[in-house]
């Protein structure tokens, strides 16, 4: 028998890895651009992520609308438990849209905008991370509802994954600038890599020594027989990854460390899944307990095998049209 339930949660985990390394790497760029000489490196920045980042966040929609359509009771957790945390990255992700179109416009006010384009991409990409910390410590649930604080978020792991997902996103947007421009900007894009790449892996060891001892669950799931057998490829895989990663961007390889970069991401999704399933709310709300009825979600899968091809067929058009380097003059 199908259990829609779980296809759901399916569902809402590939929109989430979707927007992580789509918009991920936008707001990677972001967080660099400062770093960058006014002028042609930033214009070949921003042009990188022009004709896309727009695109890129359909995925947000998608992974926030699904939450809240498949799992009712989870969204009306958890969203409490974050507010101050997601007003944040609305309002990162509000600035960093403006800042792509005020920009151009007026000159005389660019670097007030390349200052809003860049702390708008490290608030957003901050709060992420912080919100992705507050999920896997635990939230504080009674009769069903939110029962916490308004600052339960906040702690020394909230603040370390906040750290990760900051690094991790710099060093998706610095192998994109590597595929993407040339000349001086493409030199300081892998330099930026290699310093991104080191302390996203040294953060992600950090999450993964530090996540185990959060919960009883968790240490189970990685350190007890016979799932520590089935789980060891997994830190294998990302050690085997990390050692790529840092020998293509040596190398000065053009594409390898864009894809190295996401294998790296996907293995962390598949991590965090391993350490919550089957929970939504991590000790509190299973996905069974959160789920919308069965018509309901019936209703919607029909509705997202229908929307969802044209999502991805849209995407991989854009990216094929806008394939090519940008120079200081655009795309060749």
């Amino acid at each position: 028998m199908i259990d829609l339930t779980v296809i759901w949660a399916l569902i809402i985990a590939f929109a989430v890895l979707m927007y992580v390394v789509m918009d991920g790497f936008d707001l990677g760029i972001g967080i660099l651009f400062p770093w960058f000489d006014e002028g042609a490196e930033r214009d070949q920045a921003m042009n990188a992520i022009a004709p896309v980042w727009d695109g890129n966040e359909t995925w947000l929609v998608l992974g926030g609308g699904g939450l809240l359509a498949a799992f009712p009771l989870a969204y009306a957790i958890i969203l409490p438990a974050t507010y101050p945390l997601i007003i944040a990255m609305l309002l990162g992700l509000v600035f960093r849209g403006v800042a792509f179109e005020f920009r151009w416009r007026d000159p005389r006010h660019r670097a007030f905008w390349d200052r809003a384009f860049f702390a708008g991409s490290l608030v957003a990409a901050l709060a992420q991370g912080i919100t992705l910390g507050a999920l896997l410590q635990g939230i504080h649930v009674e009769g069903r509802a939110y029962a916490g604080g308004w600052l339960d978020w906040l702690s020394p792991y909230s603040l370390l994954t906040g750290a990760g997902v900051v690094a991790g996103y710099a060093l998706l947007g610095a192998c994109w600038l590597a595929i993407k421009v040339e000349g001086s900007a493409e030199d300081k894009a892998f330099a930026f890599a290699r310093r991104a790449a080191w302390a996203t892996l040294a953060l992600m060891a950090a999450v993964s020594l530090a996540t185990p001892f959060l919960a009883g669950q968790y240490f189970q799931r990685w350190f007890t027989e016979p799932m520590v057998f089935w789980l060891t490829p997994v830190p294998l895989a990302t050690a085997a990854l990390a050692i790529s990663l840092l020998r293509s961007l040596q190398q000065r390889h053009a594409v390898r460390p864009f894809l190295y970069a996401l294998g790296l991401f996907l293995l962390g999704m598949i991590g965090l899944g391993v350490s919550m399933w089957p929970w939504v709310v991590p000790q509190s709300i299973s996905i069974w307990d959160a789920a919308a009825p069965e018509r309901s979600q019936v209703f919607m899968l029909i509705g997202v095998g229908l929307i969802m091809p044209l999502i991805l067929a849209y995407t991989g058009w854009a990216y094929w049209v806008f394939r090519g380097k940008v120079g200081e003059h655009g795309y060749h």
